[in-house]
């Protein structure tokens, strides 16, 4: 069985993405779709009311909202209330409006379309983080049943975590390094995605990694740190979500679970 709500929810994402590509299109499609849709209710004016037309005008600003582009569904918003002046109310084929309950339907039409703009964005980005959240426990699960299912060298199990690593913080490159940290100075990622430097909590979101210096992730096992992750984000500021930087530390604590058992495992074969 193929499909399912995943697959039709990422179809629908793989669209919005081909969409914003062409932001520039799209949003000029989304002023004029407004227009289409008024040229065709003015046909039958006689027999639409005022209420139908702004629900129809409104359908369509939905569907530009879909775009995930503001300006698409602004566009579209401002262009649903020009055509509603001119084609819907009279005097017709006028920017003008004598009738006070016509002033009122363009001033909703104005007020609801702004709404529906701003609701769809915001469930799109709600949909993204969702997306984002999906594809970090993927990340994770894939690592851990990598490590399960695998005896990899140390150093191959290492590189492919640090590989991870960099993808999840948008790193530059990551390494790792047995024993004590190697710079006692660098900020240090904690395990709840905090960064601290010198005992002061850095503000990632705004700031960003630093790029003056190296960081350093611990790969602690029970209380005892096994190495560190060395992490550089030295030629672009990078700004991981706290999200992101917990996902990382879990990936670090994967690996000190490994060597764990890597060392289980020889002590084993020893006896």
């Amino acid at each position: 069985m193929t499909g399912g709500p995943f697959s039709a929810r990422d179809e629908g994402m793989n669209l919005r993405t081909t969409v914003r590509e062409h932001r520039l299109a799209t949003t000029v499609v989304a002023a004029l779709a407004p227009l289409a849709a008024a040229v065709l209710l003015s046909l039958v004016r006689d027999s639409v009311t005022a209420a139908t037309a702004v629900l129809v005008l409104v359908a369509v600003v939905v569907a530009t909202c879909a775009t995930g582009i503001r300006a698409a569904g602004l566009a579209a918003t401002l262009s649903a209330v020009a055509w509603f002046d001119f084609f819907l109310t009279e005097p017709y084929n006028s920017f003008t409006i004598n009738d006070a309950n016509d002033v009122e339907a363009a001033v909703l039409l104005l007020v609801i379309g702004g709404i529906v703009t701003e609701t769809a964005l915001w469930g799109l980005r709600q949909e993204a983080a969702l997306s984002r959240q999906t594809g970090y426990l993927g990340g994770v699960l894939a690592t851990a049943e990598t490590l399960a299912a695998h005896h990899e060298s140390r150093d191959e199990v290492t590189r492919a975590v640090a590989q991870r690593i960099v993808e999840v913080l948008d790193l530059d490159s990551c390494r790792f390094i047995s024993g004590p940290r190697p710079d006692p100075g660098a900020p240090t990622l904690e395990q709840d995605g905090s960064l601290v430097r010198d005992g002061h909590h850095l503000n990632v979101e705004r700031d960003g990694l630093p790029v003056d210096s190296t960081m350093v992730l611990p790969v602690r096992s029970g209380g005892q740190v096994r190495g560190h992750f060395v992490l550089t984000a030295a030629t672009h500021v990078a700004r991981p979500s706290a999200e992101q930087r917990r996902v990382a530390s879990l990936l670090a604590d994967q690996v000190a679970g490994w060597l764990n058992g890597a060392d289980h495992r020889v002590a084993g074969a020893g006896t």
